[in-house]
């Protein structure tokens, strides 16, 4: 299977690399770069904004549906670029994960209503699955949508919303039915952030950050017009969705930059001492993790690429999901080491630009520290790694 790309190809990535060195705002790229996962949403628009001017919003998505109909290779060769030049994520919950979702199930009416504010990225979602008894093992939830008439009922719980605070819209799941198997009951709804009796309570992780939170229905009405798919039948689409989630969280793009990053701390001498990459340990330690991330990417080009694509990837994102998570965590790992007391989170001037300019040349080292706590997460959101490797056990292996 031949990996490279065509000269097509080529040229639109010069073309998406100049625009991005053009159009990102400095302040957004330092923020981005120092690996400051929560960005204020205003932050986050404005980049949305150029984007969605561009119409680049959702790089995705087919013309008929609003986005720019790219290829495979130039999705990809887009988000190379993203991370290669400081770029943030757009939050992935509207665009990469339910935009496809309602455009693969939902109705034209839903459609219609949904979609637009997605890509112009002026309505914010969040997504409801995990509760406190499910999540990876997620067919056990229990939070219940009772039918009344013309709308749904929802009592009940989630857990680790991320980003619920900044949300607009919530897409989730909720038990309809208790009895057969778990996976049956189980329905797809579309709920409004603002409805009355929802309560959000903040969870602040390790790195003192506010990125998820627990929310409570009481009592909560949803339309059912909101509902994606039948009721009851939900689990389908929401196997659906974590797929495109599980590839998301491979980011074999954005490990190669924090990679970036490692190599020029570690070629950088700290107090005065030698550069650690003239560490013969280190540097094998260094390239080990560099061809860990390529066979990893020539795997994901291979899914992508080799077939019908990232609509036809099914249990084989479990396999992108597990080694993509484990690599970030392992960078994260090698940089906070090389940093040593450089990498202290706790320090606010560590976080202002131009702290600790010869460590990094320049560039604040507070973040590395926050990174390497934020990341502890990876392997355990969208289906722990040991649910995923049982997955690939069974679907993949066959076994």
């Amino acid at each position: 299977m031949d990996l490279s790309f065509s000269p097509e190809i080529e040229a639109f990535r010069r073309e998406v690399r100049t625009f991005i060195r053009e159009n990102l705002p400095a302040d957004i790229k330092r923020m981005a770069e120092q690996e400051q996962h929560e960005l204020e949403r205003e932050d986050q628009m404005r980049w949305h904004r150029i984007l969605f001017e561009k119409g680049w919003s959702v790089p995705s998505w087919a013309t008929e549906d609003g986005g720019p109909g790219w290829s495979h290779e130039q999705q990809y060769v887009f988000e190379q670029e993203l991370a290669a030049n400081g770029a943030p994520r757009l939050t992935p919950f509207g665009w990469d994960m339910l935009g496809p979702t309602i455009i693969a199930f939902g109705t034209e009416g839903q459609k219609k209503r949904f979609l637009p504010g997605i890509i112009s990225g002026e309505e914010w979602w969040c997504q409801g699955f995990s509760e406190p008894g499910a999540g990876s093992d997620l067919a056990s939830l229990q939070c219940k949508a009772v039918r009344d008439g013309d709308h749904y009922v929802l009592n009940g719980e989630k857990t680790w919303t991320s980003t619920g605070h900044k949300a607009d819209l919530m897409f989730g799941l909720f038990r309809t039915d208790s009895s057969g198997k778990r996976q049956h009951g189980i329905t797809f709804l579309l709920l409004d952030m603002k409805t009355p009796r929802i309560t959000l309570t903040p969870i602040i992780t390790f790195d003192g950050g506010h990125e998820v939170n627990q929310t409570f229905f009481d009592d909560v009405r949803v339309p059912v017009e909101n509902r994606i798919g039948e009721e009851s039948k939900g689990w389908a689409i929401a196997k659906y969705l974590l797929g495109l989630e599980r590839l998301n969280i491979a980011e074999v793009a954005r490990t190669r930059a924090m990679i970036g990053r490692l190599k020029t701390i570690c070629g950088t001498e700290l107090g005065g001492g030698r550069p650690l990459i003239e560490d013969r340990d280190i540097a094998e330690r260094i390239a080990e993790l560099e061809i860990d991330l390529r066979a990893l990417e020539l795997t994901e080009q291979r899914f992508l690429f080799g077939g019908a694509g990232v609509e036809e990837l099914g249990a084989e994102a479990s396999i992108l999901k597990i080694r993509g998570t484990e690599i970030q965590q392992k960078a994260t790992e090698m940089t906070v080491g090389a940093l040593a007391y450089y990498a202290h989170p706790y320090l606010p001037e560590q976080l202002t630009e131009g702290a600790n300019e010869e460590a990094v040349g320049g560039e604040a080292t507070g973040y590395a520290a926050i990174s390497y706590f934020n990341l502890r997460k990876t392997s355990i959101y969208g289906g722990t790694n040991e649910i995923q490797r049982n997955i690939v056990a069974k679907a993949v292996l066959g076994l």
